[in-house]
């Protein structure tokens, strides 16, 4: 993804066949984003993927690492049904039926307990601070001890916005909704701390985007 799409609407899905959504942001994002988990994430287990989005990311983490079966999640019933066409366009196996989840609101972790490995991209910028507190929270408690989470997307560097295109965005989201806008890198990484969470690493992405990556601590 180059700075400049940063600049694209940033819930920008286009109908495609069927009831396929196509996502150009996920379209540039894919290859990146697999070449990241097959570095970071566990090799066999549950993984949940938050806020999946049109699909495109879950069949292609789905194709790279077999070894995990795979949970796409999505609140909204016409994401639900892009994510199931592309999931059964892909014939894959290690790929679980869409769920409705708003990994935003509390209590979900329990009910979604034991996962090896839980991904989310492009989400924190796009909603207030005190959800993402609690989606970091939730996603914590439902890991299984040496599981990780894996959280991609802009971020603030120490406060700092490092780049035009992110100026850009993060001033249209603020414009669009005060509540919202970029996280900074370190708070999120204290939240991820503060929730019984070891950091890592921290991956520099193309297009001056973030990969953090943190696991459960052992029991």
């Amino acid at each position: 993804m180059t700075d400049e799409g940063k600049q694209e609407p940033h819930s920008l899905a286009l109908p495609a066949e069927g009831e396929k959504l196509f996502a150009p942001s996920a379209e540039r994002n894919t290859g990146p984003l697999c070449d990241l988990l097959d570095q970071v994430a566990p090799r066999k287990g549950r993984a949940l993927e938050i806020a999946s989005g049109t699909g495109q990311h879950v069949v292609a983490f789905a194709a790279r690492l077999p070894g995990l079966t795979w949970q796409p999640t999505e609140p909204g019933p016409t994401r639900r049904a892009s994510i199931a066409a592309y999931v059964a366009e892909s014939g894959l196996a290690n790929i679980a039926p869409p769920i409705a989840l708003d990994a935003t609101a509390p209590g979900w972790g329990a009910a979604h307990a034991g996962q090896a490995l839980i991904f989310l991209a492009n989400l924190l910028h796009l909603i207030p601070m005190p959800r993402a507190e609690t989606l970091i929270a939730e996603a914590a408690r439902a890991l299984a001890p040496r599981g990780r989470l894996v959280i991609y997307g802009p971020f603030m560097r120490a406060g700092e916005l490092t780049s035009e295109g992110d100026r850009r965005f993060h001033a249209a989201l603020v414009a669009e909704d005060p509540s919202i806008g970029y996280k900074d890198d370190f708070d999120v990484m204290d939240l991820m701390q503060g929730s019984g969470l070891d950091m890592v690493q921290v991956v520099e992405m193309p297009a001056n985007n973030l990969a953090l990556v943190a696991e459960r601590r052992a029991v």
